[in-house]
């Protein structure tokens, strides 16, 4: 069987900005992250990242600096010992109502289908409310970290019907925990 981690990336496995992430040089891991990513392929899992990037269409960035970004973000990780299997992005607006854009789940039902997993079984590690309303929607395995607006988002959890989610104080201790029950 196949087992699958989604990642958000900003605010989960680099450092997040009001202001967008916009170049290679903005890109900048957490501290344990990708080695926490590492962690999870040792382990069989598959590693993918599904992130919004309205920065595109709010023409803050281009889609050469997205290549520019995933590719630092494949280099690092690899040299940290680590490998991310594939990244699914949505370029749009919000205004743009797509079905790819979170907390709506068109991202991880696309990587479901690819990767063939069911998406009960999949875990998804965000920091924002959407990353986590996009798994519920699939009855995926939500994770929240504290890092990047995670902590902000712990404390509406309750009133937003995810009181459940289990908090970590970032990727590698989710992952940690993640690798202790599985």
């Amino acid at each position: 069987m196949k087992k699958l981690v989604v990642l958000d990336r900003d605010g989960v496995i680099n450092e997040d900005s009001d202001d967008y992430i916009k170049s290679p040089q903005e890109w900048i891991p957490i501290a344990g992250s990708l080695e926490a990513i590492g962690q999870l392929n040792h382990a069989n899992y598959h590693v993918t990242v599904a992130t919004n990037q309205s920065g595109i269409a709010r023409k803050l960035f281009t889609m050469d600096n997205l290549v520019d970004m995933h590719n630092k973000m494949h280099r690092l990780t690899e040299e940290a010992g680590g490998r991310i299997d594939a990244v699914f992005f949505c370029p749009h607006a919000p205004r743009d109502d797509c079905d790819c854009r979170k907390p709506k789940p068109g991202m991880l039902i696309d990587i479901a289908k690819r990767f063939n997993v069911k998406l009960s079984e999949i875990y998804v590690i965000g920091d924002s409310l959407r990353d986590l309303q996009a798994a519920a929607a699939v009855n995926a395995k939500p994770m929240l970290v504290r890092t990047g607006k995670g902590e902000k988002v712990v404390n509406t959890l309750n009133e937003s019907g995810l009181g459940n989610v289990p908090v970590f104080d970032n990727l590698a201790a989710a992952v940690d925990t993640l690798l202790k029950s599985t």
